[in-house]
């Protein structure tokens, strides 16, 4: 709407928006141009313009993040490679609270269902983290950042349908005293439908229900509080198939899986002096997560301290602790699937220290630091970086880095006990996927460099270029068959054993221009590209994991979004999408196989502010085809992706913060 921090965000210069402060580099407020490192900033604005109806399709928008949509309700995000469905090396956070699983690695996308009209920004930093987030921000972090209380003041509804999205609906009230308090509730449903089958399964319905709360308090200078919580409920339809010992075979199930949870997060900082302040986050997060082959409930508890601190010589000093407990309990709900011990907490203890140096001159400063962390698989993890920055202008920076990271197992490969069935010549064969308690952390060594710039006012560039050395990524171990008398009849197993046989290097660029050649006019474009050289370690007879991995992630990706405002209060947006193609990725158990092609397709929105609290739009995507599949996943056929229209109303009384 006309009067929000986003519509400000709109109508900023270029130069403007290189100066708006990101806080998941380094956990404190810096400008985009003094940041030593790959970080793209989704506006509220964006996102709105975009047509996006969740948090997925909102990342299409960052560069070097591939976007692939499995069906109605799945999705496989990754960053600079290693695409997956629950892609490991990826941390996902939500105001700072970590939403990556610990039973497989990676995030159920379907459950991070925030309403979009609350977000303020995305972050997305393209490169690892783990200096300040930890393990498993290898490969990028996105940090979905909610607005403040004090923004939301008053009644907003939205409502919409379409094809696909066939109605969503979101309300909201926020309000405050005047003195400092200011909170908000909301509620939000979404019905989606399927996609397009040619199997005419159409599995991949999904129902949602959510509701929360932010309160804000700043009573005095010094002191900020924030308490935040909400609740969910959802059904995801999904195909699965696992194999059965009577009769011998497989089973493909057709169900759904249901989805619960609730969090609430508190967060307090401090100023202690003009040169010093401290900050203290807790949260707690329970998740049910029952499909139809396995189920896990599961409670996390984490609390983070930080202390920032300006010492002589303004050097930037940060140090901090943290502790995660997340006991789990996995539910056995098909005799081939298991997770032993099905009772297991997964521990968490970390420290880390930080220092921004300047060198010379305040333009140039070299920023160090590195994570401590002990975890219950591995034990202790070390991820130092360094980064230094060139501020060459206040419009221009010039950033090197190198950095270590690492991803820790899950139980996925330390617990598992998964047993397919392959074939019943000459007797019953199966697979099994064992997780001995032998896999230990992959490893990477990440080197990157970027440009940003503002050039005469009306084009903002960024460049980022990564050369990426990975050693002990995930692989199996083929081992030797043996009998299995028990469960009847009688069968061999043919052992795959979780290991880390795998070793490989990843490069190549992103680069994001930004032209405003008038006022009401902007082009926003984007091309990456990504080239994967693994190969099995010394030793390791793994079969297909160097080829998935490679096979996963597309090497090009360009888009182009115009956004233009008309007359009388109507806007009008086109986006360009061209992905190439992903060999690895085909139909599953169809013969002949249909692998993945490279596609391009468009979308566009007209949207019209009727007055100032009330907006209309219109969004058609996926436009030059009428279905088109992305990444593969699901049992049988390739789903593919429809062309989609829907509108969408959305009214607001802009109550007044104070």
């Amino acid at each position: 709407m006309w009067a929000d921090p986003g519509e400000r965000l709109a109508h900023m210069s270029l130069e403007e928006l290189g100066n708006i402060k990101v806080t998941s580099v380094s956990k404190e407020p810096e400008q985009v141009y003094k940041t030593p490192a790959a970080i793209y900033v989704i506006t509220q604005d964006d996102i709105r313009r975009s047509g996006a109806t969740c948090i997925p399709e909102a990342l299409r928008l960052a560069p070097g993040v591939n976007v692939a949509r499995v069906d109605s309700d799945h999705w496989a995000v990754g960053i600079r490679g290693f695409g997956a469905v629950l892609a490991n090396k990826l941390l996902v956070l939500i105001d700072g609270r970590s939403v990556y699983t610990p039973l497989f690695g990676g995030v159920y996308w379907d459950a991070q269902a925030t309403p979009l009209e609350d977000v303020e920004r995305i972050e997305v930093i393209r490169g690892p983290g783990g200096t300040i987030w930890g393990a498993n921000a290898v490969d990028g972090v996105i940090n979905i950042i909610t607005r403040k209380a004090r923004d939301t003041h008053g009644l907003m509804v939205s409502a919409g349908g379409g094809n696909i999205d066939q109605s969503t609906a979101t309300a909201r009230y926020g309000g405050g005293n005047g003195k400092g308090l200011d909170y908000r509730i909301y509620g939000m449903g979404d019905v989606r439908g399927h996609e397009f089958h040619s199997d005419g399964r159409n599995y991949d319905d999904w129902r949602l229900g959510q509701a929360g709360f932010r309160v804000d308090w700043e009573g005095n200078p010094r002191d900020t509080v924030t308490l935040q919580g909400d609740i969910y409920d959802e059904g995801v339809g999904q195909s699965t198939t696992f194999g059965l010992y009577s009769p011998p075979g497989q089973m493909t199930l057709d169900g759904l899986a249901k989805l619960a949870g609730g969090n609430v997060l508190g967060h307090w900082k401090r100023v202690l002096t003009d040169r010093s302040d401290i900050q203290v986050q807790a949260y707690f997060d329970h998740t049910n997560h029952f499909e139809p082959e396995i189920g896990e409930s599961r409670n996390t508890y984490d609390v983070d301290f930080l202390h920032h601190m300006t010492l002589q010589g303004n050097q930037d000093f940060l140090w901090g602790l943290g502790a995660r407990l997340s006991p789990a309990t996995f539910a056995r709900e098909v005799p081939t699937i298991d997770f032993l011990p099905h009772h297991q907490t997964d521990e968490i203890y970390s420290g880390f220290v930080q220092d921004e140096i300047p060198l010379h001159s305040p333009r140039v400063s070299l920023t160090v630091g590195s994570k401590f962390e002990h975890n219950n698989y591995t034990g202790f993890e070390i991820q130092p970086d360094a980064r230094i920055l060139w501020t060459r202008t206040p419009q221009q920076s010039f950033w090197a880095s190198v950095s270590r990271a690492v991803r820790t197992p899950s139980r996925l490969e330390e617990d598992v006990q998964l047993t397919d069935f392959a074939t019943t010549v000459p007797l019953p064969v199966y697979l099994r996927v064992v997780g001995d308690g032998r896999f230990f952390s992959e490893q990477l060594i990440a080197y990157e460099a970027g440009f940003r710039s503002a050039l005469k006012r009306k084009v903002y560039l960024d460049i980022a270029v990564f050369y990426n050395d990975y050693d002990y990524l995930s692989s199996f171990q083929v081992g030797t068959f043996f009998l299995e008398p028990t469960p009847t009849p009688v069968h061999a197993v043919l052992p795959l054993l979780t290991r880390n046989g795998i070793a490989g290097k990843t490069y190549g660029f992103e680069v994001g221009p930004d032209w405003k050649p008038e006022k009401w006019w902007e082009l926003k474009v984007s091309y990456s590209y990504l080239d994967m050289k693994l190969a099995n370690r010394p030793g390791s007879n793994d079969p297909t994991s160097v080829l998935i991995d490679e096979g996963s992630s597309p090497r090009n990706q360009f888009f182009v979004q115009s956004l233009i405002d008309l007359p009388k209060r109507f806007e009008f947006d086109q986006t360009l999408r061209d992905v190439s193609a992903l060999p690895a990725q085909s139909s599953s158990n169809v013969l002949p196989a249909v692998t993945v092609a490279g596609y391009l397709t468009a979308d566009v929105r007209l949207g019209w502010h009727i007055s100032r609290q009330l907006e209309l739009s219109l969004d058609g995507q996926n436009l030059l085809q009428p279905h088109h599949a992305e990444f593969g996943g699901n049992p049988g056929v390739l789903v593919g992706i429809e062309r989609c229209v829907y509108t969408k109303l959305t009214w607001e009384s802009h109550g007044e913060s104070k």
